[in-house]
This record gives C-alpha cells, sequence and structure tokens, in this order.
C-alpha cells in the first residue's frame, strides 16, 4: 500500500532543549498509522543549534523520515515548497515546529477525508483559545463564508495532493503568504470538509513569518494585503463574496493594528509610516460600497484612513482603551446531571460604565466615545452607524478550559437581547449597574442599552464533543459576539450563591462549581480527594463571633453519604512568632445539588491570645484529614478586641506595624 500521509514540518533552529519541539516530534513519530502508511518531511532552513545532528539520527532508525538540509533563509516558506515538491503521500498536512498532533490524527483526518472526497481537510485545532465557529460541528461541503473558515488561516489542515500541483499551489516568499495560500485553497477546491469531533493538533507559539506572525513592517503589511486581495480578485467573481472577503481581510489583517496597546505605544514616526500605508491601501483597494461589511466602529476607523485624520485615529484608540465586557453571573443551579449558569453580559466604555447606543425610531445606531464628543461629528451617517441588525444576532459564548492542559470546549448556550430605553432603565439596573455609579442616574434622551441574557449547560458527561470532561479543574470563559468587548470571566457575585457540587454523568463523577483565588468561575471534575473539594469552594467562608470563641464556617460542596472522616482545622499565625491552632471541626451535610454542607470549627479568641486562644494577626487556615493538610482559599483575620474576619482570596493582607507586633509580644512574654 502506497503513502497515505506526507506531514511537512519546516524546522529552524528550534532548540535541543524546548520541550515544544520535543513534543512536536514525538506526536508525529506515534501516530496510529502503520510507519510504511505514512512519511514525515523535517524540512531544516539551515538549523545551527545540532537540530540537523538530531533530526539524522531519527532518519537514521526510522524508514518513514526523511531530512532535507537547506541553507537559511529565515521563513518556512520555501521548507514548505520543497517539503510539498518531494512529498509521496496521496494527503499532505503542513505542521509548525511546535504543534503537537494527538496519536489518531493522521488516520482520523486521512479516513474522513477519503470519505468526503475532500481537497482539503481542516481538523480541528486547540490553541488555548474558545474553539472558532467553523468547529461548531463536521461538515462534508463546508462554505467558506457561512462556516466562518477565513478565521482558520493557518496552513494545519490536511490537503490532497493532487489537488496542490493541479493548482500549483505553493507558498510566496514574502509576507502574508500564509493567508494567501490557504485563501487560495478555500477558494480553489471543490470539498472542503471540517472534521470537528475530535482534537487533532494542539498549535504551539507562531514561528516567525506564519499566521501568527505580529510585527510586519508597515510596507510588508501593505504588499501582503496587496496579495491578499490579488487572490480573492483572481479567485471570485465580482459580487457579494468577493466584498465579505474582502472585507474580512481588510480588518483582521488591516484595521486592527490601528487600536489596541501597540499602536498606542508605538513611536510617532511608526504610526504615521503604518497610517499612510494602511490608506494608501484603502483608497486603492478598499472602495466605500465595501463599509457595509464591517462592524460600525470599524467603519469609524476607514472613514478616518480616507479623510487623512490620524489625530482622530488616535483620539478614538486612546478612548476606546480598556472596552470590555462584563460577565455577570445571576444563576447557578443543578439540573438533570447538568450545571446551568444564567449569565447577562454587555459591553463595558473604558472605565466600567455601559455602553450606550443612539436610537431613532427602532434603529440602533453607535455611539463613539463620550471623550471625543465634537471631534468625530458627521463622521457617520445614520446608515454607516447602524448597528440595529448586529444587536439583533448579538449573542453570547461559554467555553470550558482546562487549567492544565489549554484544551478548550464550547458549550451549549440559549441566548436572549435585553434592551432598555431611558424612561424603561437608569444606570444602575443592568448587568454593569455597580461600576457605572448606581441606581437611579439617567441618561439623554433618545438613548438605549442592550445586553445579552444566555443560559449555558455543563453536561460533563458530553461536554467534550460528546464525551465526557477529563477530570481536573476548568476555568469558565465567556465571550460577546456581534459587539465589540472581546472575552471575559464571571467574577465572583456579591450576593449569595450555592456551591453545592454533585454527581453527574455515567456512572456519578463529582463535579464541584468553585472561584479562584481572584474570584473567578471554575468547575471542578472529579476533585482528587475530599479536603480539596472543600478547598476549592473555601473562598466562601464566613464567621460569627460568640461568647469569646469565633465560628468559622466552610461551605462543604457535597458530603458522602458516610458523613465524611474526622476533620481538624489548622491555624497558622502568618507573622509573629509563627503559632499554630488546631480545633476539631464538624461536617454538617448539605443536600447534593441543591444545597452545601458546611464545615463548623469553634475557634476560642482572646485580646490578647495565647497557647489555647488565637490573638490578634492574621491567620492561615488548612484542612487537615488523617494527618494530611489542605490549604484553604481565605486568610481569617483576628483584631484587637476579639473580632473576627474572613480576608478574601486573592486580597493582599495588610500587615501590622513593627510597633504593633511588639506591644503584641511583650504583652504575651508577660504572661
Amino acid at each position: 500500500m502506497g503513502v497515505k500521509v506526507s506531514v511537512v514540518m519546516p524546522v529552524s533552529n528550534p532548540g535541543l532543549s524546548n520541550d515544544d519541539f520535543g513534543a512536536a516530534v514525538r506526536s508525529v513519530l506515534e501516530q496510529s498509522l502503520p510507519p510504511d502508511e505514512y512519511e514525515v518531511v523535517f524540512a531544516d532552513d539551515g538549523s545551527t543549534d545540532g537540530t540537523r545532528r538530531r533530526l539524522d539520527a531519527i532518519a537514521g532508525q526510522r524508514g518513514n523520515v526523511r531530512v532535507l538540509h537547506l541553507d537559511h533563509t529565515g521563513s518556512p516558506a520555501r521548507g514548505r515548497n520543497v517539503g510539498l515538491s518531494v512529498a509521496r503521500g496521496e494527503y499532505v498536512f503542513l505542521l509548525g515546529q511546535y504543534d503537537r498532533l494527538e496519536p489518531h490524527a493522521l488516520e482520523r483526518m486521512y479516513d474522513r477525508a477519503v470519505e468526503t472526497d475532500a481537497d482539503v481537510l481542516i481538523g480541528r485545532l486547540a490553541d488555548g483559545g474558545p474553539p472558532p465557529a467553523a468547529f461548531a460541528r463536521d461538515r462534508d461541503r463546508a462554505d467558506v463564508l457561512r462556516d466562518h473558515l477565513l478565521a482558520l488561516p493557518t496552513a494545519h489542515k490536511l490537503f490532497s495532493r493532487e489537488f496542490l500541483e493541479t493548482c500549483q499551489l505553493r507558498f510566496a516568499d514574502r509576507p502574508l503568504s500564509e493567508q494567501a495560500f490557504v485563501t487560495r485553497a478555500y477558494l480553489a477546491a471543490k470539498v472542503v470538509a471540517v472534521l470537528s469531533d475530535e482534537i487533532c493538533c494542539h498549535l504551539g507559539p507562531a514561528a516567525p513569518g506564519t499566521a501568527g506572525e505580529e510585527r510586519l513592517d508597515a510596507e510588508a503589511l501593505f504588499d501582503g494585503l496587496n496579495a491578499v486581495f490579488d487572490v480573492v480578485d483572481a479567485c471570485t467573481e465580482p459580487g457579494s463574496q468577493r466584498r465579505r472577503i474582502q472585507a474580512h481581510w481588510y480588518r483582521a489583517l488591516g484595521l486592527r493594528r490601528l487600536a489596541g496597546p501597540r499602536f498606542l505605544a508605538a513611536e510617532p514616526d511608526e504610526r504615521m509610516v503604518l497610517f499612510s500605508f494602511l490608506r494608501r491601501f484603502t483608497l486603492d483597494r478598499f472602495p466605500p460600497e465595501l463599509d457595509v461589511h464591517l462592524p460600525a466602529h470599524l467603519r469609524a476607523r476607514t472613514a478616518l484612513l480616507r479623510q487623512d485624520r490620524l489625530d482622530a485615529l488616535l483620539a478614538l484608540a486612546e478612548a476606546s482603551r480598556g472596552t470590555g465586557i462584563s460577565a455577570e453571573l445571576r444563576g447557578l443551579r443543578w439540573d438533570r446531571g447538568a450545571l446551568l449558569l444564567d449569565l447577562s453580559v454587555e459591553v463595558l466604555r473604558p472605565g466600567g460604565s455601559p455602553l450606550w447606543l443612539r436610537q431613532r425610531g427602532d434603529r440602533l445606531l453607535w455611539t463613539p466615545p463620550a471623550a471625543l464628543e465634537g471631534l468625530l461629528d458627521g463622521l457617520l451617517g445614520d446608515e454607516e452607524a447602524d448597528v440595529t441588525e448586529a444587536v439583533r444576532r448579538a449573542r453570547v459564548e461559554v467555553c470550558v478550559r482546562h487549567a492544565e492542559t489549554g484544551v478548550t470546549y464550547a458549550l451549549p448556550v440559549d441566548c436572549s437581547v435585553g434592551q432598555a430605553t431611558v424612561g424603561q432603565a437608569t444606570v444602575g439596573e443592568g448587568p454593569a449597574g455597580q461600576a457605572a455609579g448606581g441606581r437611579g442616574r439617567a441618561v439623554g434622551e433618545g438613548q438605549a442599552r442592550v445586553w445579552v441574557n444566555g443560559q449555558a449547560r455543563l453536561d460533563v458527561g458530553s461536554a467534550a464533543l460528546g464525551r465526557s470532561l477529563p477530570a481536573g479543574l476548568w476555568e469558565i470563559h465567556v465571550r460577546l459576539r456581534g459587539l465589540p468587548g472581546g472575552r471575559a470571566r464571571i467574577v465572583r457575585p456579591t450576593h449569595p450563591m450555592s456551591c453545592a457540587g454533585a454527581l453527574a454523568g455515567e456512572p456519578g463523577r463529582l463535579v464541584v462549581p468553585c472561584w479562584s483565588e481572584r474570584g473567578e468561575l471554575g468547575v471542578c471534575v472529579e476533585p482528587r480527594s475530599f479536603p480539596e473539594s472543600i478547598a476549592l469552594v473555601s473562598s466562601r467562608a464566613t464567621v460569627a463571633r460568640q461568647e469569646g470563641h469565633v465560628f468559622v464556617v466552610v461551605p462543604v460542596p457535597y458530603v458522602p453519604p458516610s458523613g465524611g472522616p474526622p476533620a481538624e482545622l489548622v491555624l497558622r499565625e502568618q507573622d509573629g512568632r509563627g503559632r499554630s491552632m488546631v480545633v476539631p471541626a464538624l461536617v454538617e451535610p448539605g443536600i447534593p445539588g441543591r444545597v452545601a454542607g458546611q464545615l463548623v470549627a469553634r475557634v476560642p479568641v482572646s485580646r490578647l491570645g495565647g497557647d489555647d486562644c488565637l490573638g490578634p494577626g492574621l491567620w492561615r487556615p488548612a484542612l487537615r484529614i488523617g494527618q494530611k493538610d489542605v490549604d484553604l482559599l481565605f486568610g481569617l483575620t483576628i483584631r484587637r478586641g476579639g473580632q473576627a474576619s474572613v480576608l478574601p482570596a486573592g486580597t493582599p493582607p495588610r500587615a501590622p506595624s513593627p510597633l504593633r507586633r511588639l506591644a503584641v509580644r511583650v504583652l504575651r512574654d508577660r504572661r
């Protein structure tokens, strides 16, 4: 049987001790395909760090490995092209030197490509961020626009070698060649298929010259953008498809560089050169009729480019710095073994105030930041500023990300858009009310505030692309689509909220909603032990004072039917003489999936402290079960009068003054 797949990996001084490179090499050598059914072609770009010798040694031991020794160019383009020229496989997969394949990736992708007769097969990629919309489901015949393929611009795909040769597809040795190559492949292919139900490739750090390269100078960006537009013009007919693809690349590769920290921190001359080249490109290749395919805030940037107003563009970037979203958790509950998260998400202006839109009849219009009042007057007409349809389509995306591996999965979310006009709501009533300055402050006539409500459903038995989530801590990330703002974590609400765990999936596994030390929501699947499950939610601890004692109450997400093992609370002094105290703790059960149990410890306190009671200072608690201590995520502060309070997780303690520490020690010594 012939070679099914050739893996082509350009290599350039990756570093022999680099863990990412080592993992990448092992991943291609340990594929489930038999060695005689696939080959690996390393195209070495004149490495001087010992990589050549290492690769030659591998090739000497494995008959399906070849090493191409090339002169140094500093770009992966030549390595890819030479690798494609010598590849013998029916299909070719292009891999970066820090990327890692899953063990069954080549076998799964090849079988799927043959099944769909694909010219291009896109296997699911993972980079630690939210999964792109293209991976929402498997697709036998994907559409470049409808299925959001342009959001996957890198070369990590399985290409039919016959297709590549017929179209004479190669990488140009110039900026943005990867985007140009992939765009041409998308538009020339008869069949582009998507394999989404299993991760195939984990993306590592981008190598220089790849689609992840950000540091293009202005002239290189100009040349690269023109090359991408040339590909689009050559492969499409005039019409909506061409305009929408051009608008995508103009936005993704050009306009985004005219905002953000890098643009604002650049030297004035550097900004001027970038502005000049992008203005020239806009006047030459992006006529005003294409603006309809841009969101309103980017239409404003484009208008400022055409009007040669760098000063206003810089002011807009500065005034927009810090724009983000708030993700407020309105409810958290269990429903038939799944965890439901009720969210309210909206865009926040810099400083934390909600985004207000102009309202004219039933239309909503984008409004520039208040700091630019008068500077952008007349920049956009009502038609150009209209965001009504964008608001109607806005949606919340929620995903879980494994804290250790970075693997990310999207959750199903039911969304609805909420809107309040002046007279129906005031600043302070919506999701960002507190940041906006409290209740009761109305804003001017003709304004509307919008937010998106979403209910996400986490079923640990199917959240991993139809399979069970692996054990571990999973972060919850939220992104708002359709409106500017980006993504955010869900922070701990000020009002009480249950952290009850439940047994979920088949067989039942303990799942615990919890909060990090920074107060961010996560979910732990199968905590390693009973005390760890308590530690995960311990930032919600409370204290109560009664007759010379402090009662420390810590939530317990799940109490087993046996009632749990005997427990003790260990309190260690943060400063001073480093004393510690151990007190028994009682575990009280709750209602699984509805009401958390609690661990209660009765701690004696006094104004001065002593061997059998706590005195003033900061005490760090730990839970001791079976002679093993697990640190808890809060601190206990005892004041001179014996009052006690919980120090929230992530809050640095306020150190007592040297004089106060000396006085406490003197009083103790006198005892």
